[in-house]
């Protein structure tokens, strides 16, 4: 069986790992980025670059989206030169992006509108290593027929795929997965600050706990980094922020109470005040080490 041709918008911190995977298992991927020097390394890497959005969707069997901001979203798909405007059926949209639950919702209806084709929201964890090596958790939102002819996609580009249910599903799924990405950024930042005020090896912490109730994925590979003061972006500050913002209006508009986003929201605001938007998330330990608290 041959594989589906791909339209890809956004070949970013996650997006050029991503696409880049897929040329290496075969898939024709077509391109477009707003940012030139991105295409470029796109198309080294042997993706075909397009001359805008529209251009990469003809010919294409799924148009896949990975952008940093819902406007960004909103631009590529429904923009001058953009997607909808040249998506035609049995073509299905693709979005990896994190943005609002509702905004989801309403792109997927204005797309059916205005192009007749399904949208999927697919929103990732994992980073740009997972996002390189086929090992994305992806919670997805979405009519079933669509998500069982996306299946064979998802295999390979993710460990993990998991239909939460319908348009917008993925989206309320990404939401709690921010609310405790974020707030265990916090976490990991107190307890680096008080391992090393307490005079220990604190970048042993990770193989001392590991196996017990404390340990995860954030303690084994996020909390080295702050440690070792690591703040090359592998996911940038702005964006966490992003997310937390958008978890905040959504924990407001379901009146659900979140005193603990709450915290970390706030020292991510004050993290990106302090200039530090372009270094990795992981920066939220800056505010300890320095006493900006």
């Amino acid at each position: 069986m041959s594989k589906p041709r791909i339209a890809y918008i956004g070949v970013g911190l996650m997006g050029l790992p991503m696409s880049t995977r897929l040329v290496s298992l075969g898939y024709a991927v077509t391109a477009f980025d707003i940012a030139p020097a991105q295409l470029e390394v796109a198309s080294a890497a042997g993706i075909d670059p397009a001359a805008c959005a529209a251009a990469a969707v003809r010919g294409a069997d799924l148009v896949l989206v990975n952008l940093p901001t819902p406007d960004a979203v909103e631009a590529a798909v429904f923009g001058a030169d953009g997607v909808a405007g040249a998506m035609t059926p049995p073509q299905l949209l693709i979005d990896f992006s994190t943005i609002k639950v509702e905004q989801g919702r309403e792109f997927a209806a204005r797309l059916e509108s205005l192009a007749g084709c399904p949208w999927v929201d697919a929103p990732v964890s994992g980073g740009p290593p997972a996002s390189g090596n086929g090992t994305l958790t992806v919670m997805a939102g979405g009519r079933a027929a669509d998500i069982e002819r996306i299946r064979p996609l998802m295999a390979d580009i993710s460990a993990r795929f998991t239909h939460m249910g319908a348009v917008g599903s993925g989206l309320a799924a990404k939401m709690l997965n921010q609310l405790i990405v974020g707030t265990i950024h916090v976490v990991m930042a107190e307890a680096a600050s008080m391992a090393e005020a307490a005079g220990i090896d604190a970048a042993r912490l990770p193989e001392c706990l590991a196996g017990g109730h404390a340990d995860g994925s954030l303690l084994q590979r996020l909390y080295p980094r702050m440690v070792a003061r690591d703040f090359v972006p592998q996911g940038y500050a702005r964006q966490l922020k992003k997310d937390l913002e958008m978890v905040d209006g959504f924990a407001r508009q379901i009146g659900t109470p979140t005193p603990m986003l709450g915290e970390a929201l706030a020292l991510y605001r004050k993290l990106i005040e302090a200039g530090h938007s372009e270094l990795d998330t992981s920066a939220v330990f800056k505010l300890y080490e320095q006493r900006l608290i």
